[in-house]
């Protein structure tokens, strides 16, 4: 009896499943690309991983990334050369579970999507910072007073302090968290244009975690931190308009319709 074939890791679902040219003569003469297809384009071609990279991320051997991958690339030439209607449908394939270890969840806060996270990321010395107040995650990162700071190595927390912040607020708090070596934040609420101020500062973002700090981080060491990377900062998400300008909420503070930009 033929061994069942491995299924292949999928980040998610295609946005859009079907690509149909102006000059498609009918929808009977279509190209089938398969999901893990599709997903293997995604991830070398758009996300710029190796197949060695791939592999993994999909959960398979190198020689079978290289063959459908490259099934995967004729069939995209099919459909852009002759002209015939592209349909991505199929394939032997299971979604991601979506906890930390998911590549869907990193690949949404920003990070390179590796599928599940190395023991060697966990165990590697590094820095981790939290918004702090009282013991607890801070919510809102443009107004943090306090961040307290681990030294972390092979998995284990060497030491911590707690640093005031000395009034600076969102965009500089990045600065801030660059001058003391952080590696990683964990945090509540953050707006925009400070995600992309610690993207810049080469800072990776755990967002929309509660409880106590000291759990927040134990819990990222051992891989298994609850967050929410499309957390943005309570009092509103993203840009909006206020008045006749608009703004994200981690670029500058200024007051609003009687509230300030957290």
């Amino acid at each position: 009896m033929a061994r069942p074939a491995k299924k292949r890791r999928v980040c998610e679902e295609p946005l859009c499943r079907r690509f149909v040219p102006q000059t498609a003569w009918s929808n009977e003469d279509r190209v089938i690309l398969t999901v893990d297809e599709y997903e293997s384009i995604r991830l070398i071609d758009y996300e710029g991983l190796t197949q060695e990279e791939c592999a993994e991320q999909m959960n398979l051997v190198r020689t079978s990334i290289t063959a459908i991958y490259a099934s995967a690339r004729k069939k995209v030439a099919d459909s852009i050369v002759n002209g015939r209607e592209l349909c991505i449908q199929g394939g032997n394939y299971e979604l991601c579970n979506g906890n930390l270890n998911c590549c869907r969840q990193r690949l949404k806060s920003g990070n390179r999507c590796l599928g599940k996270m190395k023991d060697e990321w966990r165990k590697r010395r590094m820095v981790i910072a939290v918004t702090y107040d009282n013991g607890q995650v801070f919510q809102h990162f443009g107004h943090s007073e306090y961040f307290k700071i681990y030294q972390v190595e092979d998995g284990k927390i060497l030491k911590s302090e707690v640093y005031d912040t000395n009034g600076q607020g969102h965009g500089a708090l990045a600065g801030f968290l660059h001058e003391y070596s952080v590696d990683v934040l964990i945090c509540g609420g953050i707006g925009g244009g400070a995600r992309n101020a610690l993207a810049q500062m080469g800072i990776e973002l755990f967002p929309g975690v509660t409880g106590a700090a000291d759990d927040a981080v134990k819990a990222l060491i051992e891989g298994n931190l609850s967050y929410d990377p499309d957390t943005m900062c309570s009092h509103h998400s993203g840009e909006h308009n206020c008045g006749e300008h608009d703004h994200s909420c981690g670029e500058h503070e200024h007051n609003c319709g009687g509230h300030t930009c957290g």
